[in-house]
């Protein structure tokens, strides 16, 4: 028993130092901006917003406003899914211990640990993590069902936890596709069937009103595409525990290893196979795929490699008299050993991914150059509106700026970043400005894209037709600059309108250096 305790805790407390490494990286990027801007509102303020947007992530964002009710900062922000990671490598050992040997659960737990992927999105405001735990809890309540030895109410336990990870995100429902290919492969009897389906129409009635208000939410998800063999082979690599070099393919190997060890690959390979093949099927005709939304998935990689890893210890051990015996504890030590190094090679990856440059982008930075370059009353027009999150998520920056097209913020109105005033209305507050800040995505300014809403079109086109740039920060997605209105408009703007803007007469400020960041791995 101390043994399997050992083999369980290691695992988490290696999780969660790593996880805790570089935590506060000094800046937000746009999607824990989101997280954090919502986390703050009131419960009555968060449910108005759900029915417009973000459905899928409801139960995850009342969870963060009362993590953030304890304080409002950017690592108590991500401390959930360091503790949702940590969880998950000692529910991996977990499997592993009652799978196999106390070992392999050590193996499985410390692999779980040191992935990249795994320490990416460990240090996430977002709810990935915590799902992953949940997925990871759930698969190690079927494992005494398989072997014959249920407790009663077990299948409740199961259904609900599985019930509540999937309002974390519906997608968990994939697992139960692996689930029910476990249950096949064990070759159970018809009451294990029974039980599991009744747990399944659990977990399923609990979500299904969440995936029906969710579709009238689609379009937020239509920036994904379908994806081809590329991102295969890259959801592939990042599984791994390293992605390239001899790590990944000592990895490989070892996984082809472990699929011989049946009892842990009845769990283990549907796991890892079945939720991304599905997705990945479906997004042929109707993109929904990302390598985050079946993150849980990766957990029986660590697990198949761990079994691998046993396997071949075992076989060298039987080459020798008393083999077993003798080797049996040099065997763990070397494993563990073999882990470290896997580590210490990617460390880079790490370090690199510890980066604020290393996310979409660094709202923090952004906000930092605002604070620097706007003059009192400057206008700042965003483009489209959801940039808005920049100002938001860091209000210091912009304190000194004016919103020029804002007429309601997002907690009045039901939104995320408030609503807009009309076209027309844009047009003649821009008429008489001599310069003009915007935070526009950086691909739409200068690209030819036109964006849908009405009020974000007439910006891009003011902002093409009357001005120039002058200076431009980009911070991944994100692009900071400023302009200014070219002379033949400035002197053709009607008397006395060069006053519109507040600090609009006298020289442009310098333009801020412009800095590209690294591209992010992830």
């Amino acid at each position: 028993m101390r043994t399997e305790v050992v083999a369980v805790a290691v695992p988490t407390a290696v999780m969660l130092a790593i996880g805790l490494w570089g935590l506060d990286r000094g800046g937000m990027w746009g999607d824990e901006s989101v997280t954090f801007l919502v986390g703050r509102r009131s419960v009555p303020q968060i449910w108005q917003l759900l029915h417009g947007m973000d459905a899928v992530h409801g139960l995850y964002y009342l969870a963060i406003h009362v993590v953030l009710a304890v304080h409002p900062g950017e690592v108590v922000l991500r401390l959930p899914s360091v503790c949702g990671a940590a969880a998950t490598a000692g529910l991996v050992a977990a499997l592993g211990v009652r799978l196999a040997r106390p070992r392999v659960g050590l193996w499985a737990g410390l692999i779980y640990a040191i992935t990249p992927l795994t320490g990416h999105y460990a240090q996430e405001g977002r709810s990935y993590a915590i799902v992953s735990a949940g997925v990871a809890g759930a698969t190690l309540l079927l494992v005494p069902v398989v072997q014959g030895r249920p407790r009663p109410g077990w299948w409740w336990r199961y259904g609900g936890l599985l019930a509540l990870t999937s309002l974390l995100h519906e997608l968990v429902v994939l697992a139960l596709c692996a689930h029910a290919a476990t249950l096949a492969l064990a070759r159970v009897p018809r009451a294990v069937w029974r039980g599991w389906l009744r747990a399944a129409g659990l977990a399923g009635a609990v979500v299904l009103p969440l995936v029906w208000v969710s579709q009238r939410q689609s379009g937020q998800v239509s920036w994904l595409v379908a994806p081809d063999w590329a991102k295969v082979e890259q959801l592939v690599r990042d599984f791994a525990a390293g992605p390239t070099g001899a790590v990944f393919w000592v990895c490989v190997a070892l996984v082809a290893v472990g699929v011989t060890a049946r009892r842990t690959a009845v769990f283990a390979l549907p796991l890892l196979v079945l939720p991304p093949a599905i997705l990945i099927s479906v997004s042929q005709y109707r993109p929904l795929f990302h390598e985050r939304y079946v993150l849980y998935a990766l957990a029986g990689a660590p697990l198949l490699a761990a079994a691998g890893t046993d396997r071949v210890v075992e076989f060298l051990a039987r080459l020798r008299p008393n083999g077993l015996r003798r080797y049996g504890r040099l065997g763990t030590l070397t494993g563990v050993l073999a882990v470290t190094a896997a580590f210490v090679q990617c460390l880079p990856l790490y370090r690199q991914d510890r980066s604020p440059a290393h996310r979409p982008e660094n709202l923090a930075a952004v906000a930092a150059v605002a604070a620097r370059d706007i003059r009192p009353g400057d206008p700042v027009l965003y483009l489209p509106s959801s940039w808005r999150l920049a100002a938001l998520t860091y209000p210091k920056g912009f304190r000194e700026a004016r919103d020029i097209a804002l007429t309601e913020s997002g907690p009045r109105s039901g939104t995320l970043s408030g609503l807009e005033t009309t076209p027309e209305e844009l047009r003649r507050k821009l008429a008489g400005l001599k310069r003009l800040w915007v935070v526009a995505d950086s691909k739409m300014l200068n690209s030819g894209r036109r964006p849908g809403n009405p009020t974000d079109r007439v910006k891009l086109a003011v902002v093409e037709e009357q001005f120039t740039a002058r200076g431009k920060y980009v911070s991944g997605r994100v692009a900071f600059c400023l302009y200014v209105r070219r002379p033949a408009e400035a002197a053709a703007a009607p008397p006395g309108a060069h006053g519109a803007a507040g600090s609009g007469s006298g020289a442009a400020t310098p333009a801020p250096t412009t800095r590209r960041p690294r591209p992010a791995r992830w």
